[in-house]
Parts: structure tokens; sequence; C-alpha cells
């Protein structure tokens, strides 16, 4: 492993296992706040990362689409957190939430890797690794609000668009989770979720960010 090679490894690392384990724990949190304790149960709701992390996905698939494509392609995911949808107060409504609640983790914390960015630059440290980690909090964050929205099932956009859709659509909908993932997979490698999804939310959401942080840039300036 040459020394470019493992700097970005170290980068990155405090920033996705943040992400993923705050995302995790906010779902956790949202449905026991719902109704449904299964997380709670099983010592789920946690910010303890080895609580969330799954040997395949968190670990060996993103280190093999690193190496195997120098970079150019990267995807993982944690172990899911386990709800109950049918022991929610309102399965339907709060399903919604339960859902969201995950990517809304991962925007806010985008915005505070960037607030943390922009103070430090603004008292005068340049420490380049930091920077590099503060940016790489906000790029894996952004990736992964974006991606979790994408609306098919079992995505937690997928479960957002069967909680809003009248019951009849939204069955049809459910129905596609035993393959969701296969057909979301192959719909990034022929790049349609790049180009026509993550691309766009992503944009958006640093626009977001910049909106959010110009009076304090402004102030610090």
């Amino acid at each position: 492993m040459n020394p470019d090679t493992l700097q970005t490894i170290l980068t990155y690392a405090l920033p996705v296992l943040l992400s993923i384990t705050v995302h995790e724990s906010a779902h956790g949190y949202a449905a026991r706040h719902f109704g449904d304790s299964t997380a709670e149960r099983l010592g789920r709701i946690t910010l303890n990362p080895l609580k969330h992390i799954d040997p395949i996905g968190t670990i060996a698939m993103p280190l093999f689409l690193y190496f195997a494509t120098s970079g150019a392609f990267l995807f993982g995911y944690a172990k899911p957190v386990p709800v109950n949808f049918g022991a929610l107060r309102n399965p339907k409504r709060d399903m919604v939430w339960v859902a969201l609640a995950g990517p809304a983790s991962n925007l806010l914390q985008a915005i505070g890797w960037a607030l943390l960015l922009l103070v430090y630059s603004a008292v005068g440290m340049h420490e380049m690794f930091f920077i590099k980690m503060a940016q790489g909090g906000i790029l894996a964050n952004l990736v992964m609000w974006a991606f979790n929205l994408f609306p098919l099932p079992p995505l937690d956009g997928g479960r957002i668009l069967v909680g809003l859709l009248p019951w009849r659509q939204a069955r049809w909908v459910a129905r596609l989770e035993p393959w969701g993932f296969f057909i979301v997979m192959a719909l990034v490698l022929v790049g349609i979720v790049g180009a026509w999804w993550l691309q766009p939310l992503m944009e958006l959401g640093y626009l977001l960010i910049h909106l959010l942080l110009a009076p304090l840039a402004a102030l610090l300036s």
C-alpha cells in the first residue's frame, strides 16, 4: 500500500465510521420514539461503531472497490438496525420518520463538518490532514444522505415512498424490496444513479450548506 493510499484511508476512516454509526443509531432512536423498542433491546441504539459494522459491507466491499477501480467507485453499507414496523404506533406514517432519520443525520453531520472546517480556517489553522478529513466528512455524509434517499426499497428513500403513497401503490413498491438492492446496483453501474440522482442532490446539499453557513463565514472573514 503506497503512502498516498494509506493517507486517504486514514483521512476518511473517522468521517465514514461516524456517518454510518450515527445514521444507524438515528433509525433506532426514531423507531423507539414511535413505539418500537427492537433496536434498543438488541443494543443497537449506540454510537459504538462495532455494533453497526458489517464485515463485508463496511470493510471488505469498500476496500475491494477502492483498489479495483482506483478510487473511481466506492460503495458500502452497515448492518441495518432492526425495525419492527408493525410495532410502530402508526406504521405507515411513522415508517416515513424512521426512514428519514438516517439521511437527516448525515445531512446534519455534513453541516457539522463544514462548520468545523469554517471555524478551523477562520482561526488561522491550516493543518492539511484535518482540512482533508473535514472535506471528507462533508463528502461522505452527502453521499450517504443522497444515496439513501433514492426512492427504491430497501433504501430509506424507498421506505419513505412506501409510507407516502396510497396503500395500493405502496404495496407494489414494497414488493420490489427483495430485488431492490440489485436493481439499485445495476442503475449505479450504468451511471443512472450517479448522473440523475447523486450528482444533483449533492450539488443541492453543497448549496444548502453554503447558504446556511454564509452569514457565519461573513462574520468570521
